[in-house]
C-alpha cells in the first residue's frame, strides 16, 4: 500500500535532474518516469519508496509536516524558511552561490564600504536581511518571485541577491557580483517522526544514498 512506502520529495526545477540520476543510480525503479513524463508521483514497491515531484519551495513544508518522510533541497532554502528538518547529508551536487549582484555601470564607482542603506530585490528576504543586518547596512527589501536580475533594468532596486552557479545570467543582465552571501549544495532532510517511528527503513535509505554519494565523490 502508499501508506507503507517512504515518501521521497524530488525537486522540480534546477536539481531534478540530479536527484532523480541519483535514486536511480541506487537501482529504484520508476523514478526515471517522473522525468520522462508528466507524472507528479512514482513508486517502488521493492525498495518501498514512492516518489513525489514537487516545487524545491514546498518541499521543506511537506517533509516537516510529514507528507513527505524525506526530500531534496537546496541549502539556500533550507536557510531562508529554517524549517524544523533532520538534515543528514550533503548530496553533493546543485552547488551555487547566494551573492549581492549590482549593474556594471554602477559598480566600477561604488564601495560596498560605504554602504549604510540599500533596496535589495530578492527571493531570499530573510538571508538578505541577516546578511546586511550583521554588517549594520539598512535594508529595504523587495521580495520577488523570479526575474530577479530584471530588477535594476526596470528602477525596482538598485541590488539584487539571487543565486549563481556560472554568473551567467547575470552577466547577460548587465550585472555583476559584488560580494557572497552564503553557498548551497543539495541537501537530503527528513521528518523527524518519520525517523523515529520507521528509523530502521528511513536510516537504510540515508546509509544507501551516504555511500552512493561517497562513490561520486560528493562532499559527505
Amino acid at each position: 500500500m502508499a501508506n507503507d512506502l517512504i515518501a521521497v520529495a524530488l525537486p522540480t526545477g534546477r536539481l531534478f535532474r540530479d536527484a532523480v540520476k541519483l535514486f536511480a543510480d541506487l537501482g529504484a525503479t520508476g523514478v526515471e518516469a517522473l522525468r520522462e513524463s508528466r507524472r507528479l508521483t512514482a513508486e517502488d514497491p521493492a525498495r518501498g519508496l514512492r516518489f513525489l515531484a514537487l516545487k524545491a519551495v514546498d518541499i521543506p513544508i511537506y517533509v516537516e509536516h510529514g507528507a513527505a518522510d524525506m526530500g531534496i533541497v537546496g541549502k539556500d532554502l533550507l536557510l531562508e524558511q529554517g524549517r524544523d528538518v533532520y538534515e543528514p547529508l550533503d548530496l553533493g551536487f546543485g552547488a551555487c552561490r547566494l551573492v549581492v549582484a549590482e549593474p556594471a555601470s554602477l559598480r566600477s564607482r561604488d564601495d560596498p564600504r560605504a554602504w549604510s542603506c540599500l533596496r535589495v530585490a530578492t527571493k531570499y528576504p530573510r538571508l538578505t536581511e541577516r546578511h546586511f543586518s550583521q554588517k549594520g547596512i539598512q535594508v529595504e527589501i523587495v521580495h520577488l518571485s523570479g526575474s530577479i536580475e530584471l530588477a535594476p533594468a526596470m528602477g525596482l532596486a538598485e541590488r539584487i541577491v539571487d543565486l549563481v552557479a556560472t554568473g551567467r545570467t547575470l552577466r547577460e543582465n548587465g550585472l555583476v557580483e559584488v560580494e557572497e552571501v552564503q553557498k548551497a549544495s543539495a541537501r537530503l532532510i527528513v521528518n523527524r517522526a518519520s525517523l523515529k517511528t520507521r528509523y530502521r527503513a528511513i536510516q537504510a535509505v540515508i546509509e544507501a544514498l551516504r555511500l552512493r554519494v561517497a562513490l561520486r565523490g560528493g562532499v559527505r
